[in-house]
């Protein structure tokens, strides 16, 4: 039994000393991951480990003891946290004994001490050790850059874990860093480097005598100049050893006086990335210093910022140069004075301003820009700054606009007013008689009128500007002044279309306004706007044209424009609504685009109105009564018909209103979306009109079992308010309202009707919960469409209902419809089907839409006969036009050739949807088409002689991008694309001309040098 046991303990050890000399004297590298599984899962220990290492430990020939030693250290590498204290201690003092040993050695001792490093059992005391050692043994730059590494890391451990015990070696382990740092080149252990002595300023580690040592160990490498290899494997940019440096330059005011002449001679240098790279560098330095730091090397700072911003010819350098600025400027204002000490901020502010205020006098000199940023760079910094140059400046620049008559220097000078006047956006002040600009707001004032009245329009587009930010400070705007601008706001809003950029700003301008001066507003501009609205139905009554009819359709804009506050909008909709049911009384003759130039300022009111609970509340209960109330009345059967109730009823009236309801319902809570739906819905399932104003009808409304079609074309309206409710509203009489629509969407005489029907199926559909209502509304329809594709006059609509719930693959007789039908379910739905609408819109609905039918596609494609082949490859085309190129990528190979196929399609919109698709692949995927280019030159050159126009340009932007494919696949074909292009160049349309232009050039270019 005893000899029994003892072989067992031997086994064991024979086995660990097998692998100990393969991994030695074998140097084979899989006993290494073996043995230390082994001492993971418990079958040896690290003391056995040794043991068996022993005669390799001792062994007198370098590499053999190196090689032992590497096997010890890869094992504890991935056993560190297996051992015992006293265990590390002895290990430690092995290590430290080897780096007095061969340098064949040192690398394997380096990688045992980083996985000692890393022990939670580290006794204290034993970092320090271990850091002494290195520094006195190990000449770490003459190692290799792995071991290099490792080095860095062991110091980067005990950072992390032994911060208190390292920071007991005082600047010793400063210097003893800075000695072993000195001299580093490799960009990997840059990184590492940098981040340690980013740390050892951040955490207060002693610096002692060294902090001008550690700025030059640090500083020799800026600014970086470093391009990554090609195809560098570990992804090291320029840009991250721009910043880690950068972060410990700017880690301590302690390298001011070294680091800012370095920056000013960088920046003085003829380098674009060292002017950058010195200007940033500045900017972060900035959020550091105080007065103390800059006093010194303000004048010379200043200097090389000011010759940057005037001389520069990169706007990144402009760019940089004044943020600069703003740091330096708002680093002197937050430094504390002494009663006793100068004001550095007043003085440098007083050097700004005497290098660059004369310089504002010359409008038509090119320095005049460069001199205002720099003001206005500094000025910004703080309030201080912002009141001590605004003091200086702006009463130059009032007087300078007066000195100078012509309107583009004036523009030139409103600019830079208004520069210095958003600047005061920035600051508050709680005593209104602190306000710096209260001293200049008559002047201001006077000035911005004087720019409104110009004949010049781009002085008035300044103007509009600056009356904003005016209107913008507090108490700045008396009464008097709002009055004259908002007649001034009220004038340009009607001017003529070639001030329409203008005219565009004074509306936007009178949104701003009314936000914060509502008062004057409903006061001075309202009250016009109503008169001349109803100026605009007497214009309309006699018939008149052309410019009181512009004026009409600038007024609704105005008054929709000027909806931006809940008191004006109470005044605004009434006018509207009002102004829309006057056109109802039969006494004005209101066109289609009237009526929908009404809608429009109503659709925009409403959306104005969606940020504010109430003022939604309050336009939706006012607007929506009204507007079904006119349709009902439109719809009714009348001997006489007035031209509007004909009007309401068209297309685009009815699309223009079903905006309207829209975006007058999305934004309803649930509580008042849920009164709304108790009335809507009734009126068109019951006929209930008793919540709608003037609600005498000559006979009921029944859309749903009428027989005409203008009540029946209404369910738009109710499409429009039930697919834009909240998910959880619930909807009265369900099941009545999902069969209504159902019966309604395969009515075959008004295919309006039918289409707005099986949306609003489509919506319900979409907001209902999975479950059994579901699933029988869905059986519903299904029943309902297969009857009605059966031969009958209810094809057409029972297929426009499918595409609304699963779609179709194709027939004889609906095979067109069906293609395009493709396109309508790989779009965004802009009606129902939306996010804003509540809809529940689920990501990647396109690519499961693409894996579900494309292969049927494909098959139906082969199976099909020639007659109806192109309808499959027009629904191909769509789905894949439509689909992200991620996902099409992989799958071009298969589905090319059926692409290529539609180019030969008659049908001029699969050539268009074909080409838009295989344009971007001929960018992203290359190599599978280079596979064929024959036939893609040819194709592309027979469209580009298409009687489409479109289909041309596409054409001609396809051999555009052919250009990208590889050049050796495309030379064979050089001379036959460029004659063939020739002809496209006198094509009759210019666009045309462009786009060959364009792609024959690229094809000239083709193979030359540097193409």
């Amino acid at each position: 039994m005893a000899a029994a046991a003892a072989l067992e303990a031997v086994a064991p050890t024979g086995a660990l000393w097998g692998l100990v000399q393969d991994f030695v004297m074998g140097q084979q590298e899989g006993p290494a991951d073996q043995v230390a599984a082994d001492v993971k899962s418990g079958s040896y220990t690290v003391l056995q480990v040794v043991e068996a290492l022993g005669s390799s430990l001792e062994n007198p020939e370098p590499r053999t003891r190196a090689r032992g030693i590497q096997l010890l250290s890869q094992v504890l590498l991935q056993c560190h946290s297996l051992l015992l204290e006293k265990e590390v201690i002895h290990l430690i003092l092995f290590y430290e004994n080897r780096l007095k040993d061969h340098h064949l050695v040192i690398p394997s001792v380096l990688q045992g001490l980083r996985a000692l490093s890393l022990c939670v059992a580290l006794p204290p005391g034993l970092a320090v050790s271990v850091l002494k050692a290195i520094f006195q043994e190990v000449h770490v730059q003459s190692l290799p850059q792995v071991d290099r590494h490792t080095v860095y890391s062991i110091i980067t451990n005990f950072m992390r874990t032994r911060e208190e015990e390292l920071k007991g070696l005082g600047a010793d382990f400063t210097f003893g860093f800075i000695q072993m740092m000195d001299g580093e080149k490799d960009p990997r252990n840059l990184l590492v480097a940098f981040r340690i002595v980013h740390d050892l300023i951040s955490r207060d580690y002693s610096l002692g005598p060294f902090v001008e040592e550690l700025f030059e160990v640090t500083s020799c490498y800026f600014p970086i100049d470093f391009t990554p290899p090609p195809n560098d494997p570990h992804g090291i940019q320029r840009e991250d050893l721009i910043l880690s440096l950068r972060a410990v330059l700017a880690s301590t005011p302690r390298f001011a006086e070294f680091l800012l002449p370095l920056l000013i001679e960088k920046v003085d240098s003829e380098i674009l990335s060292a002017k950058l790279d010195s200007l940033q560098t500045l900017n972060a330095c900035c959020a550091v210093y105080g007065q103390k730091e800059l006093k010194d090397f303000l004048p010379s700072l200043w200097a090389s910022v000011r010759r940057e911003v005037f001389q520069t010819a990169s706007e990144r350098v402009e760019a940089d140069g004044l943020a600069a600025l703003h740091s330096l400027t708002a680093c002197l204002s937050r430094s504390v004075l002494r009663a006793d000490a100068e004001d550095l901020l007043d003085s440098f502010l007083s050097n700004i301003l005497q290098d660059c205020r004369h310089h504002l006098c010359e409008p038509d000199m090119k320095l005049v820009w460069p001199s205002a940023k720099l003001l206005q760079a500094a000025a910004g910094a703080s309030a201080r700054a912002c009141d001590h140059i605004t003091s200086n400046v702006l009463p130059l620049l009032l007087e300078q606009f007066h000195k100078h008559s012509q309107s583009n220097q004036r523009r030139t000078i409103l600019e830079m007013i208004l520069g210095f006047l958003k600047l005061h956006q920035k600051w508050s002040y709680e005593d209104k008689d602190e306000r710096p600009l209260n001293v200049f707001k008559d002047q201001l004032c006077s000035l911005v009128f004087m720019a409104l009245t110009d004949p010049n329009t781009q002085l008035q587009l300044v103007g509009i500007r600056t009356l904003v930010v005016l209107g913008a400070q507090p108490d700045l705007l008396s009464s008097e002044d709002l009055e004259l601008a908002v007649g001034h706001l009220y004038r340009l809003s009607f001017l003529e279309e070639d001030s329409q950029s203008c005219r565009a700003a004074a509306l936007e301008a009178s949104g701003a306004l009314a936000t914060l001066y509502p008062v004057a507003f409903s006061s001075h501009l309202v009250p016009k706007l109503a008169e001349e609205l109803g100026r605009g139905e007497l214009d309309l009554a006699r018939g008149d044209e052309s410019t009181k009819c512009s004026r009409h359709l600038h007024c609704l804009q105005a008054l929709s424009a000027v909806s931006t506050h809940p008191s004006i909008v109470k005044e605004t909709l009434p006018l509207l609504l009002q102004h829309l049911c006057q056109m109802n009384k039969g006494n004005m003759v209101a066109g289609t685009n009237e009526v929908i130039a009404v809608c429009q300022s109503l659709q925009q009111v409403a959306e104005k109105c969606q940020q504010d609970p109430e003022s939604c509340w309050y336009f939706h209960q006012t607007a929506v009564p009204c507007l079904l109330a006119l349709a009902v009345q439109a719809s009714m059967p009348e001997k006489g018909h007035s031209v509007l109730r004909k009007v309401l009823l068209e297309d685009e009236v009815l699309a223009a209103m079903v905006s309207v309801i829209g975006t007058a319902t999305t934004h309803l809570s649930p509580d008042l979306a849920a009164q709304s739906v108790a009335h809507i819905v009734p009126l068109f399932l019951d006929g209930n009109v008793s919540f709608l104003p003037e609600n005498s009808f000559p006979c009921r409304f029944q859309p749903f079992q009428d027989g005409s079609s203008g009540q029946r074309r209404l369910v738009a309206l109710l499409m429009a308010f039930v697919c834009s409710l909240p998910r959880n509203v619930e909807i009265p009489q369900l099941n009545q309202l999902m069969r209504e629509l159902v019966e309604l969407s395969c009515c075959p005489s008004c295919p309006f009707s039918s289409t707005a029907a099986a949306k609003c199926f489509a919506g319900l559909l979409n907001k209902l919960p999975a479950g059994q209502q579901l699933d029988e509304f869905l059986q519903l329809a299904v029943d309902k469409v297969e009857a009605g594709l059966s031969p009958g006059p209810c094809r057409s609509q029972a297929f426009t209902l499918l595409l609304w719930l699963m779609g179709l693959l194709g027939d004889p007789e609906l095979g067109p419809a069906a293609a395009d039908g493709f396109s309508l379910l790989m779009s965004d739905c802009t009606d129902v089907l939306t996010r804003a609408g509540h809809a529940e819109v689920r990501i990647m609905f396109r690519q499961r839409f693409f894996t579900d039918n494309v292969p049927a596609l494909v098959q139906g494609f082969h199976a099909a006969s020639q007659d109806v082949k192109p309808n499959y490859l027009k629904g191909l085309s769509h789905v894949l036009n439509r689909l992200p190129k991620p996902v099409l990528l992989p799958e071009l190979p298969t589905l090319l050739s059926l692409l290529l196929e539609a180019l030969s399609c008659s049908d001029c919109v699969v050539q268009l949807s074909t080409l838009s698709c295989l344009q971007p692949l001929l960018l992203e995927a290359p190599q599978v088409m280079s596979l064929h280019v024959d036939t893609l030159v040819t194709k592309f050159l027979n469209l580009s002689s298409s009687p489409s126009m479109a289909v041309r340009i596409a054409a001609l932007q396809c051999m555009h991008a052919l250009t990208r494919l590889p050049t050796p696949v495309l030379l064979p074909y050089k001379p036959q694309v460029i004659r063939a292009l020739a002809k496209p160049l006198d094509d009759k349309k210019r666009l045309v001309r462009k786009e060959a232009v364009s792609a024959r050039g690229e094809w000239f270019l083709l193979g030359s040098p540097g193409s």
